[in-house]
């Protein structure tokens, strides 16, 4: 029996492609660089498996040139590069991998909050330059982590984990969501507000951890950043559109905030001439929160049975619109 064919956009880790490769007839892109659009819509024309990443645009177009498919299995927690909609209509279960990096995104977000507050990535670019002659009381002097205020924008698993860490530098954590955990907030000693504004206004180190929507795009931008301490920093490890990097650069620039840490941006690869890069208040790292090799090992593997499940017909393990069953 002829096994199902899937196409895969990438290499993935071979804790998940070896599954697939046993269970499939995969044809795997194995340039560094995605696909284009063009050479997707060629490769799914006659799959019944697709295994995307988050670089993939797969759209209605895209679905329309696939008959065949059967299965959409996304390499990320998040979905907005696919348009879950289209795939509803058409009956397509769409796969998603939640929850298996929560805490090394969190982990990676406060690593982030320290090497800001401390200034360690300048530090080392310091010393590397050679500038580095003796010690002196005002060298690269940052910003304390513990007893600051942080705040939380975007109060979901990950931002609870974060709240978590943070318990342990005695910080005083206040956060916002628009879907509200009180429960959750209440068991971490959180202080949980329904505006944003007050975040904004409070926070000595403020990170952001919401999904993109129409809603969140650009929902830092010049207001928000305005409101912020002069001597704040910003942290996001979520999705880059959710920061207006033009307002963020103007504000770092004028010293409406202290410090920025990216790990996401807006286009993602950041242009390399974009002025951000030429701040020393600005540090860009190229979307690694959840690059651990346990994590993006259990990434594949559930990527890979999200995959399998749908080319077979059986339900995902992980689906993102399970109304497709109804």
């Amino acid at each position: 029996m002829a096994q199902p064919t899937v196409f895969v956009t990438r290499l993935i880790p071979d804790r998940g492609l070896d599954l697939v490769k046993e269970a499939c007839d995969a044809e795997i892109w194995e340039d560094e660089l995605p696909p284009p659009y063009e050479v997707l819509l060629e490769k799914v024309a006659d799959k019944e498996g697709l295994l995307s990443l988050l670089t993939d645009t797969v759209n209605a177009q895209l679905m329309d040139a696939a008959p065949n498919l059967k299965v959409i299995s996304n390499y990320a927690v998040g979905f907005d590069n696919i348009e879950i909609e289209e795939a509803t209509k058409r009956g397509l279960p769409v796969g998603n991998t939640p929850g298996v990096l929560t805490d090394t995104t969190a982990d990676f977000a406060f690593a982030m909050i320290m090497a800001t507050g401390r200034r360690i990535v300048e530090g080392a670019d310091y010393v590397r330059a050679g500038k580095w002659k003796t010690w002196g009381p005002r060298l690269l002097a940052g910003q304390d982590i513990h007893g600051a205020t942080l705040g939380i924008v975007g109060f979901g698993r990950i931002g609870q984990a974060v709240a978590k860490r943070a318990q342990g530098f005695d910080m005083r954590v206040v956060a916002y969501d628009i879907y509200p955990d009180h429960a959750a907030a209440e068991e971490l000693g959180v202080e949980f507000v329904d505006d944003m504004d007050v975040v904004l206004r409070q926070a000595d180190f403020l990170t952001v951890h919401t999904q993109l929507t129409d809603e969140t795009y650009h929902l830092i931008g010049k207001r928000e950043l305005q409101l912020m301490k002069p001597t704040a920093i910003l942290v996001n490890t979520s999705r880059g559109p959710c920061v207006d990097p033009d307002a963020l650069y103007r504000a770092l620039r004028d010293g409406e905030i202290a410090y920025a840490g990216l790990d996401v941006t807006e286009p993602e690869p950041i242009d390399r001439d974009s002025p951000l890069l030429e701040l020393d208040n600005c540090v860009v790292v190229p979307h690694i929160a959840s690059a651990s090799v346990a994590t993006r090992g259990k990434m594949a593997e559930m990527a890979a049975q999200n995959l399998i499940a749908g080319v077979r017909g059986e339900r995902l393990p992980t689906c993102v619109n399970p109304e497709v069953y109804g």
